[in-house]
């Protein structure tokens, strides 16, 4: 395997030294009187652990069980058997996690003794990238799947027939399952998280743990966000000021923007190329497909702190241009990494050549290093302010006949979408790459509610769904929340309710809605631990959305079997909130 399961995080940002303003500890001190007692209930039913009952997230579509149905039970005397082909990842990941949460490890052979096993194997199924199929009995576990991402996929099934033990040190040799036939697959193709490491750094063991979170999902697309106003994240050998400069500020806001003062706390970090090399492994064995985002034309504040020449106006210093409400700290000379929120007028200089030679470069060195399919440009928020003045962006509309900057703008990201299809690679934008003509190839990520996403379907574009009302992870998840977040409220019943694929879209139209995404933005996401708060239980929601059925979803079934999932949080350490499980949470 590429690196342990469950890698210990951080839980301080790089040379950063303010807490949050009210940190998530506070509202696990809050923890009502009911949720406390039902905790204590559910300590007492057993030493060593609690027993298993069948709570699985995402709801497979088909769970049977045989009548007078029995139990299997794993021991250290069972055995891992490959009858197919190339699937020692899936039991490493097992016994990884047998390893970490019951102390035990299973000899792993190709030689079927016929009794007492975990048999992985290969069936074919015609249900689509990531089926399977398990049956336990009195032999011991077969999981089948279509394909590698199939088999990996049961043994996530298999983790959550596991009785869960009270604590990490508890373990057990023995681990009863109950009798079961499953057949389970995918409903949409995409299923997804959007990590922004850009506004807030989060060190390479807590990227490998998201990336665990995902894969016990069976969520397999993980969106990294790299590049922003306030940080660039990833060094470009060919550009050694992106992380020299370009990688930190000289402040931070305090509380939300546009602040009640600033930090003055030289905060940044970057991941290096073997960093990434790293974590993509990571996620490879993990089934998880990497995405890069890389923003453009805008919020490329901090390329352009490293590169004023990025500039429509290179000489314009960027506290010039800096909210007169919001606080600066240090150097108020030449271009700086932005200190605060919000979006940002000095974008990336569409009249000149030499814009578009350094994104090449820049993506001359992403691209060798995620080998999956699609590379994310960004396309959202840019400000046309400096472009309206510029006179290399006039002269740029002029000579290929652009009546406005929205059609600059649709220009600047086809002409960057042949480069990045040259390399074999198919761009993915947000819905702003619709207006002025959308990019022949361009996958639509559609954020500004279902709109963007519906007309890019009429248009025979794939689109994934993410819009902010439903699936934006950083909003407030309780109405009265103590976390500071940047504002919103989605709570877990809205999401878990969640349609992807709109109703205004026909049978036919509906193909092209890949699946959807939660989007993790980190305004006001400093540490590993609130992240985390964040994104549970919702993102435990998200992952039914976009596996289960439509007709196989039930929210109180759900709410049921989040009970249960609760305690794996607590297993593997994951903080999430507490009250958002309880029915007061919407109240």
């Amino acid at each position: 395997m590429n690196g342990a399961l469950f890698p210990g995080q951080v839980d301080k940002p790089i040379l950063r030294s303010y807490q949050p303003a009210q940190s998530f500890s506070v509202h696990l001190q809050q923890i009502t009187f009911t949720m406390r007692l039902l905790s204590l209930l559910i300590l007492t039913l057993s030493a060593s652990t609690v027993f298993s009952q069948i709570n699985i997230i995402p709801q497979p579509v088909s769970i049977t069980q045989p009548k007078g149905s029995g139990n299997f039970t794993i021991t250290t005397s069972t055995t891992i058997v490959l009858a197919g082909g190339n699937l020692e990842k899936s039991a490493q990941y097992l016994n990884d996690y047998l390893q970490l949460f019951y102390h035990i490890k299973l000899e792993v052979t190709k030689n079927n003794p016929g009794q007492n096993t975990i048999v992985l194997n290969f069936d074919r199924m015609d249900k689509g990238k990531g089926a399977y199929g398990m049956n336990v009995d009195q032999k011991g576990v077969y999981i089948g799947g279509d394909n590698e991402e199939g088999v990996f996929y049961g043994i996530q099934t298999l983790i959550q027939l596991l009785p869960i033990p009270l604590t990490q040190n508890a373990g057990s040799t023995k681990l009863s399952i109950p009798y079961l036939s499953i057949t389970d697959y995918p409903r949409f193709a995409y299923r997804g998280l959007m990590l922004d490491a850009g506004r807030h750094f989060f060190p390479v063991s807590f990227v490998k743990k998201f990336i665990d979170y995902l894969a016990l999902h069976k969520m397999n697309y993980f969106h990294w966000h790299l590049t922003e106003d306030q940080g660039w994240r990833i060094e470009i050998k060919k550009y050694p000021r992106l992380t020299e400069v370009g990688a930190w500020r000289n402040g931070t806001i305090i509380g939300r923007f546009p602040g009640t003062g600033n930090d003055g706390q030289r905060y940044g970090g970057f991941y290096t190329q073997e960093d990434v090399k790293e974590i993509v492994a990571y996620a490879q064995a993990r089934y998880v497909t990497i995405i890069p985002e890389i923003e453009m034309p805008g919020h490329g504040g901090a390329a352009i702190a490293a590169y004023p020449n990025l500039s429509c106006f290179p000489d314009r210093t960027t506290k010039s241009e800096f909210p007169s409400n919001s606080f600066w700290s240090g150097d108020t000379t030449g271009k700086k990494v932005v200190q605060s929120w919000s979006v940002y007028k000095d974008v990336f200089c569409a009249g000149k050549e030499e814009t578009f030679t350094f994104l090449q470069d820049v993506l001359d060195e992403i691209i060798p290093l995620f080998p999956g399919p699609y590379i994310h440009v960004g396309g959202d928020e840019c400000p046309k302010d400096h472009w309206k003045q510029c006179p290399n962006c006039q002269k740029r509309m002029k000579d290929n006949r652009i009546s406005d900057e929205r059609s600059l703008q649709s220009y600047f990201v086809q002409r960057m979408e042949k480069y990045i299809n040259s390399k074999g690679k198919t761009i993915i934008g947000w819905d702003e790459i619709l207006e002025g003509g959308l990019a022949p190839n361009a996958v639509v990520m559609s954020w500004r509610g279902e709109k963007g996403g519906i007309e890019a379907a009429k248009q025979k574009h794939q689109v994934i769904m993410t819009p902010s009302d439903y699936v934006y992870l950083d909003y407030s998840q309780l109405k009265k929340e103590d976390t500071l977040t940047i504002g919103g409220y989605i709570d877990l019943e809205k999401i878990y309710k969640y349609e992807p694929s709109p109703k205004e879209l026909t049978a036919a139209q509906s193909k092209y809605i890949l699946g959807a995404q939660g989007n993790v933005w980190s305004e006001y996401i400093a540490y590993p631990a609130t992240l985390e708060y964040m994104i549970f239980p919702r993102a435990t929601a998200l992952s039914e959305v976009v596996w289960t059925p439509k007709v196989k979803k039930n929210w109180d079934g759900f709410q049921k079997r989040m009970q249960t999932q609760a305690r794996r949080y607590e297993l593997w350490n994951a903080q999430y909130c507490k009250a958002c499980l309880t029915k007061s949470s919407t109240k």
